[in-house]
Parts: structure tokens; C-alpha cells; sequence
């Protein structure tokens, strides 16, 4: 496996890691009848971010953030890989990525600006950067 896929895999797994950092507090916080419902705003009484705690509620936005970050850095592994444009670079953003993605958490959760923001745009920037080399 290459050094990009395996930064990919463990990037999953990661996301299954926010999965649960982000749902028990979030069990915990909220009513059953709230978290096994089909979570209607109107039936919630609002959005559950603002019903936990706000470290929860940040847990929960760093959840979905993942979502959205991993999808650009997915097809930047994809395509390097299809197009075997595998280099030490693209192996050094893959890596980088996965860093930033797990610094990220905590940075998120403590509330560390302006931190946070730089740490989420050095994630957001190797996937294009990974791009760019492999249609060089």
C-alpha cells in the first residue's frame, strides 16, 4: 500500500475515532428521546448543537468538518494513486494532512484561535497541492 492510501486509511479511521468522540458526550448530554429520534429540528426543539455543552457542540462541528475535508483529500489520493504519480512530495502531504486532521481535534475543542483555522487550512491545502504534482 502506498504511503497515501495508508494515510487515507488511517484518515477513515480517524473519522470512526470523531464518530465517538463527538456521540458519547452527545448521549450523555441529551435525552435519549432526543438522540434515537429522527432528530427533527421541530421535534428537538432546535438544532442539537445548541441543546450540549459547547466543547460537545465543537466535537460535533470538527465531526462534520472531517466529512468535508476528507472528500477533497480522498480524490487527491485517488487520482495520485491512479495516475501513479506517487512521489515523496505527494507521501509528505498525505502525512501532513493526517497530522493537521488529528491536531485539529483538539485545537477545535479547546477553542484555540487562531490556531484552529490555521491548522484546518494546512489540511485543506496538500490535497490541491497533491493535484498540482500529479498533473505535473
Amino acid at each position: 500500500m502506498t504511503p497515501e492510501l495508508t494515510a487515507l486509511a488511517l484518515a477513515a479511521i480517524l473519522q470512526v475515532l470523531q464518530f465517538l468522540l463527538m456521540a458519547v458526550p452527545t448521549n450523555i448530554e441529551l435525552p435519549q428521546g432526543k438522540t434515537l429520534s429522527p432528530r427533527d429540528r421541530d421535534r428537538l426543539g432546535g438544532d442539537i448543537q445548541d441543546q450540549v455543552s459547547n466543547k460537545t457542540a465543537r466535537l460535533i462541528r470538527a465531526w462534520e468538518n472531517h466529512f468535508e475535508s476528507l472528500a477533497l483529500f480522498t480524490i487527491a489520493v485517488i487520482v495520485v494513486s491512479l495516475a501513479n504519480a506517487n512521489t515523496a512530495f505527494t507521501a509528505t502531504c498525505a502525512w501532513i494532512y493526517l497530522a493537521a486532521r488529528i491536531l485539529y481535534i483538539p485545537a477545535y475543542y479547546f477553542g484555540l484561535a487562531p490556531w484552529r483555522s490555521l491548522i484546518w487550512f494546512v489540511a485543506f491545502l496538500v490535497a490541491p497541492c497533491m493535484l498540482i504534482a500529479a498533473l505535473l
